[in-house]
């Protein structure tokens, strides 16, 4: 059943996201920048609705309550495809920084560059990125969330962290509010698997790092509170989902909180 639900849920989610993109294009392209983001935010919606429906697999958002007014950085733990859109409906007016590789894309490339997203060369340094800073700062000031990922890349659930610096550099230059979040749908919606599996787990939005400490004062904290709130997640949601198969790195690190 997991694979015959997963080949079902993987056609009609990707359908759903080509058609939306394809029916919706004239009021997408034609309404202001910030309304036609109904249209993202609604697939996001629809998407749940398939997983919940098809997979059966539903999440809970904690701690709404934390989430600054105004521009701030929001700075997921990064997992699964999943996370890439999960959180769009409670988000006032998000902006990601991208790989430029991704504008390229027929319809999408349109509707990333409609919301005024930054595109970035991963290996481009000096001035280039000072401009990506700049872009940055200008969507800041107009009251918009950056969503950037700490560890740069999808990692397995209880992988061994592996946090990039540039996130205190945009801290310290942005000014803004951080927002943690931890959670774990790389167990439900493995990165680079088929598999769908079933269950419930937690998205738990920590309260913010406010402005203003040291670069590496914050990138410790940082990294302190992301972790400790992971590891709490992955204790609690492989207890509640024990028919979800662990990968090696969760099994590893569920068995170094247990010898604590």
């Amino acid at each position: 059943m997991i694979t015959l639900r997963s080949i079902l849920f993987n056609t009609a989610f990707y359908t759903n996201m080509i058609l939306r993109m394809i029916l919706l294009s004239p009021f997408y392209f034609l309404a202001p920048r910030k309304t036609a983001f109904w249209v993202p935010k609604g697939w996001a919606r629809s998407s749940h609705w398939l997983m919940k429906t098809i997979v059966g697999t539903t999440f809970t958002v904690e701690g709404l309550e934390n989430i600054p007014k105004g521009g701030y950085i929001l700075a997921p733990k990064h997992q699964s495809f999943w996370d890439t859109f999960a959180l769009l409906p409670w988000l006032d007016d998000p902006v990601y920084i991208l790989k430029r590789e991704l504008m390229w894309i027929p319809v999408f490339g349109w509707y990333v560059a409609k919301q005024r997203m930054i595109p970035v060369n991963r290996g481009a340094k000096g001035k280039v990125m000072a401009e990506v800073i700049e872009r940055t700062k200008t969507e800041m000031r107009n009251g918009r969330q950056l969503i950037i990922y700490p560890e740069g890349t999808r990692r397995s659930p209880g992988a061994t962290p592996e946090y990039k610096y540039g996130i205190a550099r945009l801290y310290r230059d942005l000014g803004v509010p951080v927002v943690p979040v931890a959670m774990h749908p790389g167990l439900f919606w493995p990165r680079r698997k088929f598999q769908r599996y079933p269950g419930h787990f937690k998205v738990r939005i920590l309260p913010a790092i406010e402005p203003g400490l040291d670069p590496d004062v914050f990138f410790d904290t940082l990294m302190a509170r992301l972790e400790a709130a992971s590891d709490e997640l992955l204790i609690e949601t492989a207890r509640d989902n024990p028919h979800v198969p662990l990968p090696p790195t969760a099994v590893k690190r569920l068995a170094e909180l247990q010898a604590m």
